[in-house]
Order: structure tokens, then sequence, then C-alpha cells
């Protein structure tokens, strides 16, 4: 009487509800297809047992009994240790990172049985992070001004960019390892790590302290570790600070708190002056970094670790000015100021200890663990490249004209701007299968060409008769321009926390490969794990490598030709105030990098240790000669290259390039083609 719903039952179960012929089916398949023998349907020869039905027998209908309980799904937000103690649970894990736990009914076991053995529930770990930065200006604002009427000159200032190029090369010859390029793989940050422990390894065995090039500023550091602060090859406390060493950018300087006017402004008596400021340009090149990766207070390395802590920086300027002797220089006037400034630093971080007590009151040890584990290798590698490369050669001829007049021909200021902030879980123990790549490079490269040539000339205003000494009284600023180059590298972790690989490590790494949830002794009894109940613990079967790498370049070339003609109103000429600046030039960078190297307890290394730093820093001081050549009858290179191949005597309409989808930084064209976007 119950076979039709055992039936039902079955064929619910496998998704057969819909004719009697797919339970007929059914009950075949059951059977196998084999017939039933008649015999096995017999009862045996003789006597029939007798059959004693219970008093409490009760028939009742048959209804299968399905205990469910929904399982808890989301990211579990404390960790949960596998203990050997009851009650038990059995974690389930999927590949999304979710969990449910299912009670396992608690069993008294036998006295003198050996508890069964819970296998180890593993967690995934943090995935490997990579960041390419790469910001690049390119501007060319070289501004034609006249102010008179006279014929339009050309000169040709096509060799300051050929003096730029050079400069540049000389630069980055300074840094031997310039040729480096980003990578993400573990065999090129190892080429990297290897060229550059080689080439540290040199100067050490040498004793070097420069690089032999005769530099005005050649300056070299170099051993397994630096700490200090360096300005200009030299150690020193007392840094200078940027916003003291700011040159005064005069007309150019944006005002702090500008304040606006009800109505129409009006300026009673207005002087017979004229401002001009073809300098006061800012390239600055900032990134900052602080990098936490994997972090904990104690990690254990089978191979080895490799660290490296580099800052390469250089500046080549050449600031040799032509100016009329009529003319008066400003009295503010200082010669051009570079500096490189370089800060090392190792730092331990202060961990608040744990306090997890036993009953008797002394310090607990872990009885549980938590562990995640990562195949194959673990990367952090931020990558970061900043350029600025900037023309502002202007070419004027200005005159007083009886009124108050200023022009700002400069001013540009372009600026590359980054920041990373890179957190990471913390664990209490982090292992690594493989080796340990630590890296943290910095670059930099200040180039300035501000040759500028100042004169005085007769005859070229509107009004003849007036000679060169209407010149008298001008005053001119051409210095006054900053290069800055500032790094710092900080690491957190000092460099005597290693120690031998304990023997219990291989053990760990073993029971995690088993599964084993049980911990080994002396992972339980590690000092450095005092005061803890439980451990979370990182196993990396690869290898860890964590590279920071900053470079930046910032090129500008500030050479300005300036002639103040006659003025263009006799009568207004006397007592005229002319205020001329080709400098105030502004070429920086600054990058610096915090890399969280270890929670300071201690790092167990069961290979070698490779420590190298260097600081290189370099100056060079050009004295060109160069002069721009007045263009008889001809146009300026710059203008031939900004016209269209097929252009007529008859055909004004000015030509734009187009790099197509090209997106390569370095095939650009300046945003301000045509000089008056930007002037």
């Amino acid at each position: 009487m119950y076979t039709e719903r055992v039936n039902d039952i079955i064929a619910h179960f496998i998704g057969l509800f819909d004719s009697e012929v797919e339970m007929a089916r059914m009950r075949i398949r059951y059977l196998e297809g084999r017939a039933t023998r008649e015999d096995a349907y017999l009862p045996p020869d003789g006597p029939l047992p007798k059959y004693h039905s219970p008093e409490n027998l009760q028939l009742i209908d048959y209804t299968p009994g399905i205990s469910y309980k929904a399982p808890h799904y989301g990211f579990e937000t404390e960790f949960h240790f596998a203990r050997l103690a009851l009650p038990r649970h059995v974690e389930f894990s999927n590949p999304h990172g979710m969990y449910f736990r299912h009670r396992v009914p608690e069993q008294d076991a036998p006295f003198g049985s050996v508890p069964p053995r819970h296998e180890l529930v593993i967690h995934p770990g943090p995935e490997s992070a990579t960041t390419y930065v790469v910001q690049a200006n390119l501007l060319q604002d070289d501004d034609y001004l006249d102010m008179t009427n006279g014929p339009r000159l050309y000169y040709d200032l096509s060799y300051v960019h050929e003096r730029l190029v050079e400069y540049w090369q000389r630069g980055e010859a300074i840094n031997p390892f310039a040729g480096f390029h980003a990578t993400n793989t573990y065999e090129g940050v190892k080429a990297i790590a290897d060229q550059a422990h080689e080439t540290i390894s040199h100067y050490i065995e040498s004793g070097a302290t420069s690089l032999g090039t005769g530099n005005d500023l050649d300056f070299l550091a170099a051993g397994k570790e630096l700490n200090g602060s360096w300005v200009n090859g030299e150690q020193s406390t007392d840094l200078p600070k940027l916003k003291d060493s700011m040159p005064d950018r005069g007309i150019a300087k944006p005002e702090e708190d500008p304040k606006g006017a009800d109505g129409p402004l009006h300026h009673e008596g207005a002087e017979d002056s004229l401002t001009v400021a073809a300098g006061a340009n800012v390239l600055a090149n900032e990134y900052s970094l602080v990098n936490t990766g994997v972090i904990s207070p104690v990690m254990a390395v089978m191979g080895d670790y490799q660290q490296v802590d580099s800052i390469v920086q250089s500046w080549v300027y050449s600031d040799r000015d032509t100016i009329d002797d009529v003319v008066v220089k400003s009295p503010d006037t200082h010669s051009t100021i570079a500096n490189n400034i370089a800060s090392f630093a190792r730092t331990a971080y202060d961990m608040p200890k744990a306090t997890a007590t036993s009953d008797d009151g002394t310090p607990a040890f872990p009885s549980a663990w938590r562990v995640s584990v990562i195949n194959g290798d673990v990367s952090f590698v931020n990558w970061v490249e900043q350029y600025h490369f900037m023309t502002d050669n202007d070419v004027m001829t200005v005159t007083s004209n009886g009124s108050s007049a200023t022009v700002l021909t400069g001013g540009n200021v372009a600026l590359n701007l980054a920041s990373f902030l890179g957190l990471s879980l913390q664990y209490d123990l982090v292992i690594v299968g493989g080796n340990v790549l630590d890296i943290n490079m910095i670059s930099q490269l200040a180039v300035l060409y501000d040759n500028d040539t100042v004169k005085t000339a007769g005859g070229i205003s509107a009004v003849a008769g007036t000679g060169a000494g209407t010149g008298a009284g001008a005053t001119v600023q051409t210095g006054n321009n900053l290069l800055w180059n500032e790094a710092t590298i900080h690491n957190i972790g000092l460099n005597n926390r290693f120690d031998s690989l304990p023997d219990y490590v291989s053990k760990t790494v073993q029971n995690i490969n088993d599964r084993n949830a049980t911990m080994p002794d002396g992972l339980t009894t590690d000092p450095v794990f005092a005061g803890k109940h439980g451990l979370n613990v990182l196993y990396i079967t690869g290898n860890l490598f964590d590279i920071n790498y900053i470079r930046q370049t910032s090129v500008l070339g500030d050479a300005d030709h300036v002639t103040q003609a006659a003025s263009s109103v006799l009568k207004s000429s006397v007592g005229a105030k002319v205020s001329i600046d080709t400098g105030s030039n502004i070429v920086g960078n600054s990058a610096h990098i915090v890399d969280y190297d270890s929670f300071g307890a201690k790092t167990y290394l069961g290979g070698q240790l490779y420590s190298d730093a260097v600081l290189i820093q370099g100056g060079i001081v050009e004295n060109d000669t160069s002069i721009a050549h007045l263009m008889n009858g001809g146009l300026a290179n710059e203008i031939i290259a900004f016209l269209h191949d097929d252009a007529t005597a008859g055909h004004s309409t000015d030509g734009v390039f187009n790099g197509g989808h090209d997106l390569s930084w370095t095939l650009a064209h300046p945003a301000d083609v045509m000089q008056t976007a930007v002037a």
C-alpha cells in the first residue's frame, strides 16, 4: 500500500513525474533490467516461522524526513580557527570566498582512542597589484612681440633645442640605472635587482665617493644601508625648504586671495611704466607613494631576501646672459640655485603587544590558526614615469608709450601630480616558499637653458632721432632660477630583524600542503607569538617581489631675446620705468616612498640576505656662448615647421599636424601650435 508513495518520491528526485510510462522505465532501471527469479519469492522448505506482531504496531503513512538549515552566505568578518575541541564545525568554501558551516553532532570518543584528524580549511590570499603611471607634458611657447611699427625681425633660436637634448643626455649619463624598463615578471624584476646589486657592490668594493666624471657636482655614497640626508653631496641635518627657496615670479605669480570689484576699475595719474615677464615658468613633478604590500610582524622566507634602495639625482643648467651696459641689473638678482636633496631612513614600527593570557595569568600561546594560500608568485609593482618638456623662447621688441603697460609672455605652469596609497591585509605570519625582492628606486633629472639677451636699440621706434641712451633706467632681472630635486626613501623595518629559519617552518608548510589542521609544536611555542590565542597565516608558494620605481624628468628652455626700443612718445620718455624679467624659472622634481617591509618583530631567512643602498648626486653648470642670429629675409625654423608642405605665396591658411591614432606621448606636438592659446 506504500509502494506508490515510494515510487513518487524516487521519481520526483530524479525529475520523472510526467507519465506512468516513465515510472515503469524507472522501475526497470531500478532493477537494472534483470527479471526476478521465481524462487526468490518462495519460502524455504519446512515449517513457516511463527510471526509475532508487536502490540504497539501502528501503521502510519511514510513521509521522508529532511532536516534543512539555511546556510550563512556572505563574507566572514572575524577569523574562525580550526580547533580540536568539541563542538566541531566543518567549513565548506567556494570560489567566491563565501562559506557556510555545518555542525557535526558531538560524539563521545572512547577513552584512550586517537581523535580523528581534521582537514585544514584553506582560504584565498590577496592578489597581486601592478600600477603603471606615465605623465608627460609637452609645451612650446615661443612668442613674438613687437610694440613698435618697425619691420618684423626673426631670430633663429633652434640651437636651444639642440642644447636641451645635449644637456638631457649628459644628465642621463650620470644614472647607471637609466636603462631600466617597466616589468611585472619575476625574471624582469630579478634582472633589475641583480644589475643593481652588481653595480652597487662594485662601488662598495672600490670605496669610490664619486663617479669620476669631473662634473661640478659628482658625489657617490654606497653601502649595505644608508641613513641620513644629503644636500649636493654634503651630509646635513638642516635641509633647505622649497617654500623658502622659491623665486619671486612677479606679475606671473597668481594672487593668493584675489578680490573682485563692484564697478569698473579706474586708475588716475597712470605713470609711464612697462613691466615685462618673459620667464617665471614652473615645471614640477611630484609623486608620493605609501606601500604596505603584504605586512606582518613575522615573516619566514625559505629562499633569499634581496633589497635595493637607490636615489639618483642630477641637474644641468646654463644661465649665461648677454645684457647691454646701459641696462641696470636688478638688485634682487641672484644666480641660479640648484639643489639635490636626498634622505634615507629605516625605522621600526612599534606594534602593540598581544595581551591574551592563560588561566594562570601567564601569556597565552596560539592554539588555533587560520591559513590563506597563494599558489605561485605575488607581485606588487608601482612603476611611475613623469616628464616635462617645455620651451619658452620669446623674441620681443618693447617700448614705453606714455602709459602703464604689462606684458606677460612667460608664466607657464606645467604640473604632474600623483599619489598612491597601497593597503593590504595584515597577517601574524607570512611564509614565502621562494625568494623576496624588495626594490625602491628614484631617478630625477632637472635641465634648464636660460641664456637671455637684453639690449637697447635706437631708430626702431616710430619716432626718429632717439638714440640708444633711451634705454637708460631700465631694470633687468635675468637670474633667480631654481632647480630642485628632492627624494626620500623611508623603510619600515630594521635590518637587524633577520634571523635563521626555525625548524617548525618546514613542518608548518608540510601541514598546510597535507591539509592537516594540527599546528606544529614550534609554532605554538615561539615567543614572538606570545599573547595570541590564534594566528592568521599566509603561505605564498612562489616568490614575493615588491618594486617601487619613480622616474622624473623636467626640461625647460627659456632663452629670451628682448630689445628695448626708444619711447614712442618723446615727452613721456623722461622718467619712464621699465622692468624686464627673463628668469625666475622653477624646474623641480619631488618623490617620496614609504615602504612597509615589516611590522617590526622578526624575519626568518632560509637563504642569503642581500642589502644594497646607493646615492648618486650630480650637477653640471654649462656656460654656453651660443647667441640668436638675425634671419634676414627668411622665416624662422619654428614657423616653417608649422606650415603645410604645399604652402604657396598666396596661401595664408595655417597648417596643423595630425598625429593620427598614435597615442605615444613621444610623438606628440605642442599644445600651443601657433603660440596663441597658452602665451
